[in-house]
């Protein structure tokens, strides 16, 4: 069999946040870290990462709070989504777009908390808070 070459895939992830102020810096961190984690991937195989926020976390900046969490290096985007899905309230999504020898069958997608509802088929590769490892 044949290596596979370096390919730009899309990982997908989404997290609900607290509603305490400041919440959606740790939900960003922990979110990305997850991703990462979740497809042995390191912050410099991120070509970039696009945020969407849906209208109940308006305000804030998940970018920002990348920034701030070391993700400076990362063109990072934040988007409001317009008419989404609005099952999950303060949903905070991202698509990282990452440099990766992982064929796309092999991205593991990372759902954290009540935004597991948002992809049920993707439920082995959903991280849910009462069976994930204490970081």
């Amino acid at each position: 069999m044949q290596e596979a070459g370096t390919a730009c895939r899309g990982v997908r992830g989404a997290t609900t946040v607290d509603t305490e102020a400041g919440a959606v810096a740790p939900a960003t961190a922990e979110l990305l870290q997850r991703m990462l984690e979740a497809n042995g991937l390191v912050q410099e195989d991120v070509a970039a990462a696009i945020f969407t926020l849906d209208d109940d976390l308006a305000g804030e900046n998940p970018a920002a709070a990348a920034r701030a969490a070391g993700w400076d290096l990362v063109p990072l985007l934040m988007v409001r989504e317009h008419g989404g899905d609005a099952r999950v309230p303060r949903c905070l999504r991202v698509l990282l777009l990452a440099n990766t020898t992982l064929s796309q069958s092999q991205v593991q997608h990372v759902y954290l908390r009540e935004a597991s509802e948002l992809r049920p088929d993707l439920a082995p590769a959903i991280v849910h808070p009462e069976t994930s490892p204490t970081p």
